[in-house]
């Protein structure tokens, strides 16, 4: 691409091998520059040939494809067409669907973003946009040519199998695709096991069911025996539905497969159970687990209330994260007090768990604790002289916080207060791992599927799709895999709950609680795969 561009650049036009347009707008154009991972901030001038407008100053950034100027922010995914500028383009048989035929608008405008932050003041700045996912008018496959392979890696959460039937669904109903690969056990399963044949009739009644269709497993992640079996299957959409760490594989795949220059779309479908995916609304299964557990505490409730000076714990999912344990708790109204990874606590002392437990059982005669899988983890190792030890994800393995903290509570009452207490410990994690997802996940988990499908065969890879403020856009896997989505302990969730357990915040000083919450909020994860 020929342009012209003033004398003060940071990069020079050679460091660009191609110019892929993002977006336009009356005041600028915004420029992907492909297979160098560079940040464009453009400004524009008139006259440049093809379009009106000229380039008068070039800026490059080390970040995965944002494209900025001083206002306006697209972080944008990549495109089939940047590594192979040659690759024709089809008419996209929507257009003669006749479940599309009523649509008043069937495919989505190439300038139409979803913005990052609705709550804006007066002054400020446009912010961060994404691409809006849905159908293009044009595609880069053929029907007849796509062989598309789906799997699904990491542990288990309700809803695998109803994205699974609807990409599948999906890729054959609206487009046509009849070649479709199951690969089984999850990244491994790329060279090392056989593949299974997926039709609808096959996937028809998976949803129903809890798990994973094609089986799942922990680590396995080689990039270059998985591009190579790509390769040798003549696969060409590769659809990966995972957690961070499988992201980031991902993330490798579509990197590689750029660097061979083969035609295959990358695409990624966000799971994790514990809602800790960035950017995303939220994740996939998380309604289905909190109602869940809903359950759980109702049962640890009801045995609590029958006895006398009943304790109660209720162990939910959330390694870093504690979403599910606060969700549920502001959903449930019997529990008194919740625990999360993101809150520090101390058991002695005044302000501490004990002191609070002692207060509610005076009170009530009953206490109910919701404990999140992570929280406390400092806390248990310190006492246990716990050596930290990693599974095949390179996830930390977490001790368990649930029969440590009944014992230590019973401990505590029995000998130093002379008080008889009733433990009920319940950990109801696998029960709710396992179950099918619920209604309004399924229809989540439906928009996920068909969203990645329209996204792959318009040509977009190496991107992941997800709900941003209740609208589903592409977004690059480098977003959602480079921090954590956390619990806000300054936020007004947190707050909420606080006004709703009236549990106390173990952190009385505000400066204190402040720092924790950066410290806690700006997570930083290391690469796991």
């Amino acid at each position: 691409m020929n342009f012209g561009v003033s004398s003060s650049m940071d990069v020079a036009a050679t460091s660009i091998p191609s110019l892929h347009f993002s977006f336009k707008s009356s005041a600028a154009i915004l420029l992907q520059a492909p297979r160098c991972r560079n940040v464009c901030s453009v400004s524009l001038f008139s006259g440049f040939r093809r379009f009106g407008l000229r380039i008068i100053s070039v800026k490059a950034e080390q970040y995965s494809s944002r494209v900025t100027d001083d206002d306006f922010i697209i972080e944008d995914v990549p495109h089939l067409t940047d590594f192979l500028p040659d690759l024709p383009s089809y008419q996209n048989p929507l257009k003669n669907s006749q479940a599309y035929a009523i649509v008043k608008e069937t495919f989505v405008k190439p300038e139409d973003v979803v913005a990052q932050k609705i709550v804006v003041t007066k002054d400020s700045t446009r912010g961060v946009h994404f691409r809006r996912a849905g159908p293009r008018e044009k595609v880069y496959f053929k029907p007849d040519e796509v062989r598309a392979c789906v799997v699904t890696c990491g542990g288990l959460c309700p809803g695998i199998n109803t994205v699974v039937r609807e990409i599948v669904c999906g890729l054959n109903y609206m487009y046509g695709v009849n070649d479709i690969l199951g690969i089984e056990g999850g990244y491994r399963g790329f060279y090392s096991k056989n593949t299974l044949t997926l039709t609808p009739k096959v996937v028809n009644n998976i949803h129903k069911h809890g798990g994973t269709y094609l089986r799942t497993s922990r680590g396995g992640h080689d990039t270059n025996k998985i591009v190579d079996n790509i390769q040798d299957r003549g696969i060409n959409q590769v659809y990966i539905i995972g957690g961070d760490g499988t992201q980031r594989g991902a993330a490798l795949i579509y990197q590689e497969i750029a660097k061979r220059g083969l035609q295959v779309a990358v695409a990624g479908i966000p799971k994790t159970i514990d809602n800790d995916i960035a950017v995303i609304d939220k994740s996939f299964g998380f309604d289905t687990a909190v109602e869940e557990a809903q359950r759980a505490i109702n049962a640890a409730h009801v045995e609590v209330e029958s006895v006398d000076n009943g304790v109660g714990i209720v162990k939910l999912m959330g390694r870093y994260s504690g979403f599910i344990a606060t969700i549920a708790t502001l959903a449930s109204r019997d529990v008194d007090c919740c625990l999360i990874p993101e809150s520090p606590f101390y058991l002695e002392g005044t302000g501490g768990l004990f002191e609070f437990i002692e207060q509610r059982l005076k009170e009530n005669g009953h206490i109910v604790i919701v404990l999140a899988e992570g929280a406390g983890q400092d806390f248990i190792a310190r006492d246990m002289h716990a050596a930290e030890e990693k599974d095949a994800s390179g996830n930390r393995l977490l001790l368990d916080v649930g029969p440590w903290l009944s014992q230590k509570i019973k401990d505590h009452f029995t000998k130093v207060q002379k008080m008889a207490v009733n433990m009920k410990y319940i950990d109801p994690t696998y029960m709710i791992r396992a179950i099918p997802s619920n209604a309004s996940d399924n229809v989540y988990c439906t928009l996920l599927a068909q969203s990645a499908v329209h996204g792959a065969m318009a040509g977009y890879t190496g991107f992941t799709v997800g709900p941003v403020n209740s609208r589903h856009a592409y977004i690059p896997i480098a977003r959602v895999t480079e921090t954590q989505n956390t619990v806000e302990l300054t936020g007004r969730m947190w707050a909420r709950l606080l006004a709703s357990t009236n549990q106390p915040s173990f952190l009385t000083d505000s400066e204190a609680l402040k720092e924790k919450a950066a410290d806690i909020n700006n997570v930083d994860i290391s690469a796991q795969i």
